[in-house]
């Protein structure tokens, strides 16, 4: 499935159990040996009381990610469309806590989703300490580039900084380097981001743990909130990535992000490990 092109392997653990998740996604993920995809997505039981499933998420270098805006859409359209569920009201478990998924329904398919991301937070030593490498204003350097960017986490970290060369900056280059900048003791997402003159921000992503993918639905909620905290842009305002447009509306009341957009089916199989 995908979700504005980023695509992930998605495997219902109620029927099947994954003992190495890790091992699984770096050999799913690969393109000529592999499925091909932006890692393995693992749909099963909460732990808690207070969520109805749970989503464990895998980038494509077998490390565990704590959530994916684009990935819990898609399990919104499975449970429903799959008959798993008849709730239009999901509670889904991720490691950065429980996401409510709110279905738009047409008929018995599921049209588009909004997932309450809830709150973001700018301050979190555990992912971003630039005072632990001598920054103080949020200017890193990558192969003698400045970039002035905005921490936002929205449960994982994420750095978004704002350039006037979306279409020509070498994303790969500078979005590697970026990643794994001393400032995050525990590697970083990278948002390149354009504010446009009809008032939508292009966006473009480097994933930690999977390089440039071409959707991130955190990293669009993180570009949104840097955008209008910085006076970029208002509350509610369109991200257009290269897979596809997510719109997000960051709440003045309950301060929590909104994100909506769509999930795709892409193919069924069966696979040996």
């Amino acid at each position: 499935m995908h979700g504005a092109g980023n695509d992930y392997i998605y495997i219902n653990t109620l029927l099947y159990n994954i003992a190495d998740p890790s091992a699984m996604a770096v050999a799913w993920s690969a393109y000529h040996t592999g499925i091909g995809s932006d890692g393995l997505v693992l749909i099963g039981r909460p732990e808690g009381n207070d969520a109805d499933f749970s989503m464990r998420i895998f980038n494509a270098d077998g490390s565990e990610a704590m959530m994916c805006g684009n990935a819990s859409r898609c399990i919104a359209k499975y449970l429903y469309e799959k008959r798993l569920t008849d709730k239009s009201v999901i509670r889904l478990e991720t490691l950065s806590g429980v996401k409510v998924l709110h279905l738009h329904l047409d008929g018995d398919k599921v049209e588009s989703v909004t997932v309450d991301m809830l709150e973001p937070t700018f301050d979190n030593k555990e992912q971003y300490d630039p005072a632990a490498c001598g920054v103080t204003d949020d200017t890193l350097m990558a192969a003698g580039r400045v970039f002035k960017g905005t921490y936002v986490s929205m449960g994982n970290p994420h750095f978004v900084t704002f350039v006037d060369d979306i279409d020509t900056i070498d994303i790969a280059r500078y979005g590697r380097l970026l990643e794994c900048h001393a400032a995050f003791p525990g590697r970083c997402n990278i948002e390149f981001a354009q504010v446009m003159p009809d008032g939508g921000i292009r966006t473009r992503v480097w994933e930690r743990g999977s390089g440039i993918t071409l959707a991130c639905g955190t990293g669009a909620c993180a570009t949104a909130v840097a955008a209008a905290a910085t006076g970029r842009s208002g509350r509610q305002t369109s991200i257009v990535m290269d897979g596809g447009t997510l719109q997000i509306r960051w709440d003045a009341n309950d301060n929590h992000v909104y994100m909506t957009g769509g999930a795709t089916f892409v193919f069924e199989g069966e696979a040996e490990w």
